[in-house]
């Protein structure tokens, strides 16, 4: 399928075949508001807009990733788009839009830190004031990248819902354009610019797995994918946390965990939206629920195996892939990795709490006779077994022990599960009382 000849290519540059051609997208675009519901034209037409303004990310084959997950996996950086995300590709395509009065009037919108920079970077580009309200959980990392993009940051609300009528609030009074992070014919085009890339790189592919916050990414990404390839598997993923597009799309009520933080905040949404959520439920075929553990091991794993760095709610793909394996067996598999914006604190927490459940990092508890020498014996028989002290702390008088006796705890860095064992046979042999303290 082609767009029309108009719109495959919109010159840049201010001659008069430039002007017309801009008419002519702008009233495309506004009929496409008028009309709801974006459709693969839409997404065709968005490509042209974004061309040469957007990276058309890697997207790779992972050979190790492939062999742990039991199928043929194919993953999309988009973490590597200027801002880390894939939410530029939205907003540009609203901006690209605005008449020359809302442009001077600017723009608002409400973000937890992706859209909220794609519309900041893209906004300062085409010289569009930019004002975004932003919760107050959002990470550090989000809302100084955010101003530093060139935009104005209002931090509003507990909850999203809150700083999202903050923003309603502003927008009315300052006569703002709205950029809706998701529920926008315009901003589900932008994104559906990714299954055109990814379908155009591998023609193979048997499935996507998309994270699922208000369904932009999903509703663009699964409408064309399923127009190019009507056979083609796609299943959502949310976090347990915030099931909001699961409990609509299964017609069931949330979890105990539901409203809960999560390390997945870019798909921390509460509701999904009212255009997404119908292109969700026509062209999903599933949507799981991953946990806070298994998108912390998937964030690692990508950090380890493609060393590449994303954020909790791009992981989310491949945890739902390690989680149901049996459902991608022996297929080729699309993920998007959404976004690489993750606070460093968190990204560090998640990495020494995947070492601890791996058993690569691990608190002994270690009971003994309070005399001299005995952690010099410790310390000797863990070294000869090739176990590296981390920290060590004396218990005495809260490890509820008798006179004469101290509690010593190690800390240590192990290969694994059997050497960690292997280190603990060989304290124990020596006569120590040795446990483990629980883990992440």
């Amino acid at each position: 399928m082609k767009a029309p000849k108009s719109i495959r290519r919109l010159p840049a540059g201010r001659g008069r075949l430039a002007r017309v051609v801009r008419i002519h997208y702008l009233a495309r675009m506004n009929s496409i508001i008028g009309s709801g519901e974006p459709t693969c034209d839409d997404v065709l037409a968005a490509r042209e807009q974004l061309r040469g303004q957007v990276l058309d990310t890697p997207f790779l084959h992972s050979k190790t990733l492939s062999a742990i997950a039991g199928c043929e996996l194919h993953l999309k950086f988009e973490n590597l788009q200027f801002t880390a995300s894939f939410k530029e590709r939205g907003a540009l395509n609203k901006l690209s839009s605005l008449s020359q009065e809302e442009r001077g009037r600017g723009v608002i919108a409400v973000s937890a830190g992706n859209h909220a920079q794609g519309v900041a970077y893209h906004a300062t580009r085409l010289g569009i004031p930019a004002t975004i309200v932003m919760p107050k959980f959002a990470p550090f990392v989000k809302i100084d990248n955010t101003e530093r993009l060139g935009a104005e940051v209002v931090l509003a609300g507990e909850t999203f819902g809150e700083a999202r009528a903050r923003m309603l609030a502003l927008a009315a009074e300052r006569g703002q354009t709205i950029v809706h992070p998701y529920d926008d014919p315009l901003i589900i085009a932008g994104q559906g610019t990714l299954a055109l890339e990814m379908l155009e790189a591998e023609p193979a592919l048997d499935h996507l797995v998309v994270p699922i916050g208000g369904g932009g990414l999903i509703g663009g990404i699964a409408m064309m994918a399923r127009h190019m390839k009507p056979g083609i598997g796609v299943t959502g993923v949310q976090a347990e946390r915030f099931p909001a597009a699961w409990c609509e799309f299964y017609r069931k009520p949330p979890g105990e965990q539901a409203g809960m933080s999560t390390i997945a905040e870019g798909i921390a949404v509460e509701n999904p939206g009212r255009l997404t959520m119908p292109l969700i439920q026509r062209h999903v075929d599933a949507i799981t629920l991953v946990t806070e553990a298994q998108i912390e091991h998937a964030i690692v794993l990508l950090l380890e195996i493609e060393k590449t760095v994303v954020e909790g709610a791009a992981a989310a793909g491949l945890a739902a892939v390690l989680k149901e394996a049996e459902r991608y067996a022996g297929k080729h598999v699309g993920l998007v990795l959404c976004g690489g914006n993750i606070d460093s604190l968190t990204l560090a927490d998640a990495i020494t709490r995947h070492l601890v459940r791996n058993r690569r990092l691990a608190r002994l508890l270690i009971t003994t006779r309070d005399v001299p020498g005995s952690l010099a014996r410790i310390a000797t028989i863990l070294g000869d077994q090739g176990a590296n002290i981390e920290e060590v702390t004396h218990q005495r008088a809260f490890a509820g022990l008798p006179v004469r006796y101290v509690r010593i705890d190690v800390v240590i860095s192990t290969r694994g599960e059997a050497h960690l064992a292997k280190a603990m046979a060989a304290l124990r042999e020596a006569g120590f009382s040795c446990d483990t303290a629980g883990g992440a």
